[in-house]
């Protein structure tokens, strides 16, 4: 008799057993969810990582300015020369050429026609800097903010055939990172000393 008074009322400890198995619900989804949340955030971080290193491999650091020139002479362009400056907001880039410091640079220029390919074309840098309209040299071999470059690049060595008249070609410039700049150009139906390429 006293056995059956003490199991008549179970409310309290059903209560407990319940408490229990939801602390231990919560507990396990609490530690699932940090672990979701982590790997998204981590995720996350990678993304963001390759979105801005494909902006970088893409965007170009450095652009033409003004006019491309040639200059030839018995019927054959010689040298091509251009003018190059960084984008606003864009990283220093060594281009080298300077025989006063030795350096030889990072950017590739490259050439191709009908005719010819060349993957490592010569080209000297005549560097040129404008501060308050004075021109100014820089004490250093790379293209920084409000500097100018003149890339004059030489044709003379193309084999098998030279650059001549009604001939399309192209000029890629490639820095270590950042976008190719492509020239594309025309020769026009007669050579002369100096020209406007178009």
């Amino acid at each position: 008799m006293f056995s059956t008074k003490l199991h008549k009322n179970e409310n309290g400890q059903a209560a407990l057993e319940t408490a229990i198995i939801l602390i231990a619900f919560v507990v396990v989804a609490s530690v699932f969810a940090f672990a979701i949340l982590s790997a998204g955030s981590a995720s996350t971080e990678r993304g963001e990582q390759a979105i801005y290193s494909g902006l970088e491999g893409v965007q170009s650091s450095m652009e033409v300015k003004g006019a491309v020139i040639a200059q030839g002479a018995s019927g054959n362009v010689n040298t091509v020369v251009f003018t190059i400056a960084p984008v606003n907001g864009g990283q220093p880039i060594n281009l080298g050429k300077d025989a006063a410091l030795g350096t030889t640079g990072d950017v590739v220029i490259s050439y191709r026609d009908a005719t010819n390919i060349v993957n490592s074309i010569p080209f000297t840098v005549n560097w040129i800097r404008y501060n308050e309209g004075t021109a100014v040299t820089d004490a250093d071999a790379l293209l920084e903010e409000g500097e100018l470059a003149q890339i004059t690049v030489d044709l003379t060595g193309l084999t098998p055939t030279k650059l001549a008249a009604n001939t399309a070609f192209t000029l890629e410039i490639k820095p270590p990172t950042g976008g190719v700049i492509q020239i594309n150009r025309t020769t026009p139906a007669a050579i002369e000393a100096v020209m406007e390429l178009r």
